[in-house]
């Protein structure tokens, strides 16, 4: 099977990430997309970061029975920080019959050659980059193991959701009903 690997911290899941997956799984060869919920970030504040375990809970609600996408803790066992190179050796090890593939933004595009063994990366695995706001990226964008996708752009961003929550504003309509429900009932990012 060719899998869409999309990695994130998912802090929290949102339509834009529900929608963006649904593109690549109906709009690409892709067969199935995995969210791989990364652990802490060193770069992201740790005080509005969820656990790590609660946000893969909030991206199984958000996926329900949908058979495209299915969620992934692979790295909540790996060294840290974690290394997509390592990442994907590790998945491949585990799962030899599937065909694994990057989803990543144009703005990761653009600082892609910065990436841990990123040469190894494109001889072994194709990305599908989808737009993001502002970007024109130059770099790596006609490289054969790089697909350029039309997915359409949501300007929606997991901050701008923590920051509504913060200042009750109604946000449910930005995210799967359980997901927003759940935050709802767990006063998270309040």
């Amino acid at each position: 099977m060719h899998i869409g690997l999309f990695f994130g911290s998912f802090n929290p899941v949102h339509i834009g990430h529900m929608a963006l997956a649904n593109y690549m799984a109906s709009f690409t060869d892709l067969e199935q997309v995995w969210f791989v919920v990364s652990p802490h970030n060193p770069l992201k504040e740790k005080s509005s970061l969820l656990h790590q375990n609660e946000r893969l809970h909030l991206v199984n609600l958000a996926i329900g029975d949908n058979d495209l996408f299915k969620s992934s803790n692979i790295e909540f066992g790996l060294p840290q920080p974690s290394y997509t190179i390592n990442t994907l050796a590790h998945l491949k090890e585990k799962y030899p019959n599937h065909r694994f593939s990057l989803i990543i933004g144009e703005d990761n595009l653009e600082s892609f050659t910065k990436w841990k063994n990123y040469e190894e990366i494109l001889k072994k695995h194709l990305l599908y980059v989808y737009p993001r706001p502002n970007c024109d990226v130059k770099m790596l964008k006609n490289h054969s193991s790089v697909i350029i996708t039309e997915a359409p752009q949501m300007d929606i961003s997991s901050t701008f959701i923590r920051n509504a929550i913060h200042n009750k504003k109604d946000i449910s309509c930005f995210m799967p009903l359980p997901v927003w429900q759940y935050i709802d009932e767990m006063h998270y990012y309040k």
